[in-house]
């Protein structure tokens, strides 16, 4: 079988990343005969300065035809002063919402080799391996009406609407409480029950669902004391299932522990397990152009391709095999540099795990 994957670079070190992705891919299809047929096509600001629009119609057609879609990163501060449906964050969210992308999968776990790099203690987070489920069409991000009105007394005010229908809380908890019976058997939910309706509603569901596995234990948690045991006691979470705007914030927290968050992949799957794969940091444009960006984000991201979309386990396996040769060869890019270890570039770091795959 061919698999056809969308290649999207994006914005700021976004093409950096992808590139030492595509270097992973172009061996796998050299040594070891895997079927692969790659296509690029922009999005985000690049998209917008060649065709003044974030997802321009032959990108979508080309993630639409797609098997799965790999993408850098998308944003920066260039276009900020652009109307919001043309900013590069548009086209990501309109891509999550063509493709019905409703389950984000973000895996938090630490590499024992960086264990002196990360935020916390060694002792804290030693082992730590957890995964956010994170909801992705819906929520304040996609709510409607939303904009900015102007009161009676002059006053100008901003809103946005959170919401949720029973259906979409329904099938992401049911991807998180599959997601635990392959791994510890727990599902912790957050919400923010005590304040929110939507959250009421998100509870209410997800306490529902789990009575169809009687096999995985189910607690519930509210957002702001997740944050907080995220950081006191991190490896007291197995699977953590919450909504769209929750799961942002947290995951971003999550890569913290686990010594950068360049070192973070993430899954965005539909019913049928179709998915864009990208690692869950921003574009950073502070640092592009400079070689200093960390590619394992973006090249285990492919990983979870052939894991999720392809079912290629033996290859997912020899991609994430490769990044943990690296590591005990003491390779690290500048974010996860630490003393004893030697300093590579993007372009090093990526040559490195082409060669572990042999």
């Amino acid at each position: 079988m061919t698999y056809k994957i969308a290649i999207l670079p994006g914005d700021g070190i976004g093409p950096e990343v992808i590139a030492e992705a595509v270097k992973v891919l172009e061996r796998l299809r050299s040594a070891f005969g895997v079927r692969l047929e790659l296509q690029s096509a922009p999005v985000g600001g690049a998209a917008y300065d060649a065709h003044k629009h974030p997802l321009p119609e032959p990108t979508l057609r080309l993630v639409k035809q797609a098997d799965a879609v790999l993408l850098g990163a998308v944003g920066g501060s260039r276009w900020d002063s652009l109307p919001r449906e043309l900013r590069p964050e548009k086209g990501l969210l309109t891509i999550r919402a063509e493709l019905k992308l409703f389950a984000n999968l973000r895996p938090a776990m630490l590499f024992p080799q960086l264990a002196n790099a990360a935020a916390l203690k060694p002792e804290a987070i030693s082992g730590l391996d957890l995964l956010i489920v994170r909801e992705l069409t819906g929520d304040i991000y996609f709510g409607k009406p939303r904009g900015i009105r102007r009161l009676e007394n002059g006053e100008r005010q901003g809103y946005d609407t959170m919401l949720y229908a029973e259906h979409e809380i329904e099938r992401v908890a049911r991807v998180a409480f599959e997601a635990a019976r392959k791994r510890r058997k727990q599902v912790c939910s957050v919400d923010k029950a005590n304040v929110l309706e939507t959250s009421g509603l998100w509870r209410e569901v997800v306490t529902r669902v789990a009575e169809e596995y009687p096999d995985v234990a189910l607690s519930h948690m509210y957002v702001d004391n997740a944050a907080m045991q995220l950081v006191r006691a991190p490896k007291q979470f197995d699977v953590m299932l919450t909504g769209n705007m929750f799961g942002d914030i947290l995951s971003d927290e999550a890569s913290m522990l686990t010594g950068s968050i360049g070192m973070l992949p993430s899954a965005s799957l539909d019913a049928h397990d179709k998915g864009m794969y990208e690692p869950i940091h921003g574009s950073a444009p502070d640092i592009a152009g400079r070689r200093l960006a960390n590619p394992l984000a973006m090249i285990l991201s492919a990983a979870m391709m052939f894991r999720y979309s392809f079912n290629e386990l033996a290859l997912a396996d020899r991609i994430e095999r490769a990044v943990v040769t690296v590591l005990d060869q003491g390779l690290r890019t500048s974010d996860i540099h630490t003393a004893g270890t030697k300093k590579v570039n993007t372009a090093e770091m990526g040559d490195a795990v082409v060669k572990a795959l042999e």
